[in-house]
């Protein structure tokens, strides 16, 4: 059969973990979904030729590169998917922006405040000539999430009061875990605070369909110092020598908020919460109910209506074909996954480039939480004084 469908190139840059759930997505999304273009894995970049020509070959693409500016000089590359750490997202962005490249980037949108709003500049700029771009925050694309939006549209939960939400892990309970990229603020930007934080701060405001104005905040760094990991680079004593380096983002971000409109709202991103693994939670009260969601189960929605009171919270399961996304996949009570979100997220991405219409959430969206998270650091710093956004 001949494909009509026009094709999109994709180019990577990075193959971590984030490269590779990334790759799932553009491998399955056009055999789930019925999609007005095709998506193609033209090219792979990545620093190490060795490793990266490794990944490639595992992960499904067609080349590779070993520098991020040949890529996004590909003829055959139409969309640029930034999976990279935070340091490098605005250079990659803004020139393949330039280049009239679509743009799919990873989340938090970039380091700084000053970087964010030049990637949303761009971004504007390169939507007047038809070229898009999305910021890569996956769990708007889970069901229930999804499903909770259109609760809260419809009015369902009456006034917001109450949001509260937590984003809970433990992987670096250890005090001998590494001093990875991730516990470097010059390459990460922030620790929990930007890594999970980042992700309930606009679950919470997609949810609500508004943005926070103003927080107060604590933040810690519970293990200041950790092994050198192997081959860190710029570091003294890489490959094992024993010797420690600073870690210099937080380990733990608390604050509390405010919502336009004058809901209140409470934050906590941990990655020191032994035994919870990757328990983002929402719950939202409002003046006729509440709902609450946690992703460790997460084709599971929990709803009250004030109307029904003797009924408690009923548990929805998130699996039914008119549900969000869900009718694409499979038989009603067969859940879902962390990787679907993605397939979602290149589905919508690919559906707006062919519409010509701009992708949600834009990289205006992104620079709104990248200002949330100042704010948080700002009012930490300050001793938790109250900072608007």
């Amino acid at each position: 059969m001949t494909e009509s469908r026009p094709a999109l190139g994709v180019g990577m840059v990075g193959y971590a973990f984030m490269g590779r759930v990334h790759s799932q997505a553009w491998r399955s999304v056009a055999s789930v979904f019925d999609l007005p273009v095709r998506p193609v894995m033209a090219a792979l970049s990545g620093r190490s030729p060795g490793r990266t020509a490794e990944a490639a070959d595992k992960l499904g693409w067609a080349a590779v590169e070993t520098d991020w500016k040949r890529l996004v000089e590909r003829d055959d590359v139409q969309i640029v998917d930034i999976c990279t750490p935070g340091d490098s997202h605005a250079e990659i962005a803004i020139a393949a922006l330039a280049a009239g490249k679509h743009v799919l980037c990873e989340k938090p949108l970039a380091n700084t405040v000053a970087e964010a709003e030049a990637m949303a500049a761009a971004a504007k700029e390169a939507a007047a000539r038809g070229v898009r771009s999305m910021v890569a925050f996956n769990y708007r694309r889970v069901p229930a999430v999804a499903l909770a939006r259109r609760f809260v549209e419809e009015g369902r939960l009456g006034e917001i009061r109450h949001v509260r939400a937590q984003y809970l892990q433990d992987w670096i309970v250890d005090p001998e875990f590494p001093l990875v990229w991730r516990l470097q603020k010059d390459k990460a930007g922030s620790g929990a605070l930007g890594d999970i934080g980042a992700h309930i701060i606009d679950t919470a405001q997609f949810i609500v369909g508004r943005s926070l104005t103003g927080v107060s905040a604590l933040t810690e760094t519970f293990v200041k110092e950790r092994p050198l990991a192997e081959g860190s680079s710029g570091l003294a004593g890489e490959g094992g020598t024993g010797e420690m380096g600073e870690v210099t983002v937080d380990d733990a971000a608390l604050f509390i908020g405010r919502f336009e409109g004058g809901a209140l709202a409470s934050f906590e991103a941990t990655r020191f919460a032994t035994g919870r693994k990757n328990a983002l939670r929402i719950e939202i009260n409002g003046s006729a109910g509440s709902l609450s969601f946690d992703f460790e189960a997460m084709n599971e929605l929990w709803f009250y209506e004030a109307a029904e009171r003797d009924a408690g919270f009923r548990r929805i399961l998130v699996t039914e074909p008119d549900h969000p996304y869900v009718g694409a996949w499979w038989p009603p009570g067969h859940g879902l996954g962390y990787e679907h979100t993605f397939v979602h997220e290149t589905k919508d991405f690919l559906e707006a480039i062919a519409a010509g219409t701009d992708p949600a959430p834009s990289f205006e969206d992104g620079l709104r939480v990248q200002r949330v998270l100042a704010a948080v650091e700002e009012s930490a710093a300050a001793g938790s004084s109250w900072t608007s956004v």
